[in-house]
């Protein structure tokens, strides 16, 4: 079933949230391969194709293959992740299931101890508007470039 392009139709939504994605990835000290990390760790717990797609795409220009394809379980390899990126995902992971963690106070804690307050917030900043765009690419299927 086609859906709704839903960028089109709400176009000043789409400029906001965009708005969003510029800071995060233009106006932060986050190093891009981090948030597209992030990114992609959020959009695999969400289920958003799309922003799987895109994102694994984005890190596979600086980042292994087996890396890449070992993000949903980085806790169990964590001699390919630095300390940072295992805060990171650890965070994005603590954030994105907020209604069952609450973002508890072991993991500010682990979060805070990783990242100065500034690229905390930048951080969660990140984590929120990728939760945001899953939230708009799995309802409204936006595409994927991936081929058979």
């Amino acid at each position: 079933m086609a859906r709704l392009a839903w960028y089109e139709v709400a176009p000043d939504g789409a400029k906001a949230l965009f708005g969003v994605h510029h800071y995060v990835t233009k106006s932060t000290n986050l190093p891009e391969e981090l948030i597209h990390l992030v990114f992609l760790r959020v959009s695999q717990i969400n289920g958003c194709a799309h922003c799987i797609d895109l994102h694994s795409r984005d890190l596979r220009k600086t980042m292994s293959i087996d890396k890449v394809t070992l993000v949903p379980v980085w806790e169990e390899v964590p001699h390919l992740f630095s300390d940072t990126e295992r805060a990171a995902l650890a965070w994005a992971e603590e954030v994105t299931r907020v209604s069952e963690t609450h973002a508890s106070d072991a993991a500010y804690a682990a979060a805070s101890s990783a990242f100065e307050p500034k690229d905390l917030v930048d951080l969660t900043i990140a984590i929120a508007a990728m939760n945001a765009f899953n939230r708009l690419g799995a309802p409204f299927r936006l595409p994927v470039a991936a081929k058979a």
